[in-house]
């Protein structure tokens, strides 16, 4: 069966990048992503489940589901969060397919089997998980085509890119990757953990310091009038649910953090790593990408910080987009232009090649 099918107008394909805070799913072809939720979900373990959905609210096998921003922020006795994710991979099957049950269901309103699927995944996703995720897509939504491809990839593809230094700065990790000519190159990745997570972490310790205590809006009864210059004095609700430890330190943003690299350090130490014939085309091709670096500042630093590293014979040129929104879903925004090119319907791992071939076949087609 000819990919060609699957592409033009008939039947829009689906782009699913999901990543450590936030999942961003929609239609290729359009400009920004129709669904866009965090993907930290509450969870609740029952004695019994059904096959309940209930607004965001996914119950099965004894557990229920807390998913998308309205129903993660109700406050409920003894539901803890977690994620599907660990470390940018799959963890939690369950967990995940719920999110993709809610995303189908909630935000994209059609039936999976109708639309082919291209899927974002980390830089160092392990063959077995990519050949799972190949058969779930399959095998549980009986998907007619579906495509897997490297974060990095899709964000220089964004930025009109094949050859460039990607550096994304999320949630939970800061990361250099070098591409060339459409592909990562392995041995030049550089990660660190400086990121939005630890930035949090690192606020909420300077409160605790200063004695200033962080109650999270879920907790506030009303702001009472104080005399002026005097901090706000926030009246707690009397009556809550017991909540989770998890639940309340994710409403306040608090986690852990460890030793790292600056992300300056990150770039050069990420290009150093690759062969001295392409350096030339990285450090001329910094592609700034990720929430994190929103944050005041953050490319103003990091061009100073490059342009005292970079080598006298290199050009620097740091490409980071003016707009949040491309920014933040530049990888989703990569596969929305690749899904809905025409040279690109070929490249779709279909559903006969799935049946004929098995999932091994992602590692042939999805490089």
């Amino acid at each position: 069966m000819s990919g060609g099918v699957y592409g033009g107008d008939e039947v829009g394909a689906l782009v699913f990048d999901i990543g450590s805070f936030s999942v961003r799913a929609g239609y290729a072809g359009e400009d920004c992503p129709k669904a866009d939720f965090p993907t930290t979900v509450g969870l609740l373990t029952l004695e019994e489940g059904g096959g309940l959905e209930l607004d965001g609210e996914k119950e099965k096998k004894g557990k229920t589901f807390h998913i998308d921003t309205n129903a993660l922020h109700v406050p409920r006795d003894g539901a803890e969060v977690m994620s599907p994710l660990k470390n940018g991979m799959i963890e939690d099957w369950e967990c995940f397919r719920a999110i993709l049950d809610h995303t189908y269901s909630k935000h994209v309103k059609s039936e999976p089997n109708l639309h082919p699927v291209l899927m974002s995944e980390a830089l160092w996703n392990t063959r077995a998980k990519r050949e799972k995720l190949t058969e779930l897509m399959f095998e549980q939504y009986n998907i007619p085509a579906f495509f897997l491809c490297k974060t990095a990839v899709l964000t220089a593809f964004a930025n009109g890119r094949s050859t460039g230094l990607v550096l994304d700065s999320g949630a939970t990790h800061t990361t250099a990757i070098p591409v060339h000519d459409g592909y990562v190159l392995q041995q030049g990745i550089v990660k660190s953990p400086l990121a939005g997570d630890f930035i949090s972490m690192q606020c909420r310790e300077l409160f605790q310091e200063m004695a200033i205590d962080i109650i999270p809006p879920y907790m506030i009864a009303a702001k009472e009038p104080v005399r002026e210059g005097a901090p706000p004095n926030w009246k707690k609700k009397e009556k809550l649910p017991q909540v989770s430890k998890s639940w309340h330190n994710y409403m306040c943003n608090g986690l852990s953090g460890n030793t790292m690299l600056g992300v300056g350090h990150v770039v050069t130490t990420s290009i150093g790593m690759c062969d001295i014939d392409i350096r030339p085309g990285l450090y001329g091709s910094v592609i700034v990408t990720g929430g994190n670096t929103l944050l005041q500042g953050f490319t103003d630093r990091l061009n100073r910080e490059l342009s005292q590293k970079t080598p006298p014979s290199m050009r620097l040129k740091l490409i980071a987009s003016n707009s949040t929104m491309e920014r933040k879903f530049s990888p989703w925004i990569g596969g929305s232009i690749l899904a809905s090119l025409g040279t690109f319907q070929q490249m779709w791992i279909s559903k006969q090649e799935y049946e004929e071939g098995g999932k091994q076949c992602v590692e042939r087609k999805c490089p």
